[in-house]
């Protein structure tokens, strides 16, 4: 059956006139233009997969990727690493008592004895780590104000929205406001050697250079600029709720202290996990002698920080780091088996085209 539609119909659609053929305004077509590239006959290469090509490039990501892993693990045992739990939930624990009588108004001190069975001969990094503590929270990650903390002057009287429900307290506005500085770690360590006759030498441990660069130059800025009397430049402000001191008194060290101390500059960078370490001091190398001899130490501290409520754990550690940073051995672990599938891969189909690959040449096509 006939459909009734003629070309002159098709001429008339073209010409788009409202009311029949040929009247009104001429309507642009939808066909694309006759370009190669709207036409999409622009030369291209298309990869033809083959034992030829597929083969060669098994076994080329099999012999890089192995040996590059194999170094990677090997650099990442080499780095030494030592951790002390001090978190004092077992009753045999030195930190028991404090962990149990915990108060914001008091402190409580405790000392934990450890051995090194070897030498620390590089620089040694002293890490403080929290277990089941969640700063990827969204709410938690967006309590702070980054303008306060740039130093706006503003921002400092009225803090932002978000720092809320630790935006004010009575009355009066929080300097630095917000969920993550209120609860920054604040637990005090110190590192002693014990020496042959018994004696205690204390470990000089370097509280600066453990920020970003640009963190502590760029993002943090007091109040004033390089007004050296923070006192008055954090006027009419009050400290964090679990603060024990504002925060013009972090550090007698005017190039640490406010904003720009570097304590707080770390802790206000957020953990991606539950699990993290956080940079705490550096111990140099002085000259030719060994950073952490191999013998016995006494680690003194200042129990300020809970974590019973949310059933977490701290510790300490000490590590020297690498070319490729901190002890990590997933990185080799991962090249080793990538490597090592695809060059198990390679042999297989290296053997499955050896044994199959010429039938199919050989094989008559009938007529």
């Amino acid at each position: 059956m006939a459909s009734g539609y003629s070309g002159k119909e098709e001429d008339g659609l073209r010409s788009g006139a409202p009311g029949g053929p040929g009247g009104g305004e001429e309507v642009r077509s939808r066909k694309p233009d006759n370009t190669a590239f709207k036409q999409q006959r622009l030369p291209a290469w298309q990869p033809v997969l083959t034992a030829g090509t597929v083969l060669p490039a098994f076994f080329a990501i099999g012999c890089l990727f192995i040996p590059i892993g194999i170094g990677l693990y090997v650099t990442s045992n080499n780095i030494k690493e030592f951790e002390i739990d001090y978190t004092g939930d077992d009753v045999l624990s030195p930190c028991f008592n404090c962990s149990q009588s915990y108060s914001w108004n008091s402190t409580c001190t405790c000392a934990v004895s450890f051995s090194l069975d070897q030498s620390f001969e590089s620089e040694v990094y002293m890490y403080y780590g929290l277990s089941n503590f969640y700063q990827n929270h969204r709410r938690y990650v967006k309590s702070r104000d980054d303008r306060q903390l740039n130093g706006d002057i503003s921002s400092l009287r009225n803090p932002s929205k978000e720092c809320e429900p630790y935006q004010r307290n009575e009355n009066m506005p929080i300097a630095p406001c917000g969920a993550i500085a209120n609860s920054m770690f604040n637990d005090t360590l110190e590192l002693y050697y014990v020496l042959s006759n018994g004696s205690l030498a204390a470990i000089s441990l370097t509280k600066t250079g453990i920020a970003w660069w640009t963190d502590k130059h760029v993002k943090f800025r007091n109040p004033g600029g390089n007004n050296s009397n923070l006192q008055a430049a954090f006027r009419d402000t009050t400290k964090p709720v679990n603060w024990r001191k504002p925060v013009y008194e972090l550090d007698t060290d005017p190039d640490n202290n406010g904003f720009i101390n570097e304590d707080f500059i770390v802790w206000m960078r957020t953990a991606a996990l539950p699990t993290f370490r956080k940079l705490y001091r550096i111990i140099h190398k002085n000259g030719v002698t060994t950073t952490l001899p191999q013998g016995n130490y006494i680690l003194n501290i200042t129990y300020n920080y809970p974590v019973r409520s949310f059933e977490g754990r701290k510790r300490v550690i000490l590590s020297t780091i690498s070319w490729m940073g901190g002890k990590n051995p997933f990185l080799g672990i991962a090249y080793i088996t990538v490597g090592t599938v695809c060059f198990f891969l390679g042999v297989v189909l290296l053997i499955i085209n050896h044994k199959f690959g010429n039938r199919s040449n050989s094989a008559d096509i009938p007529s």
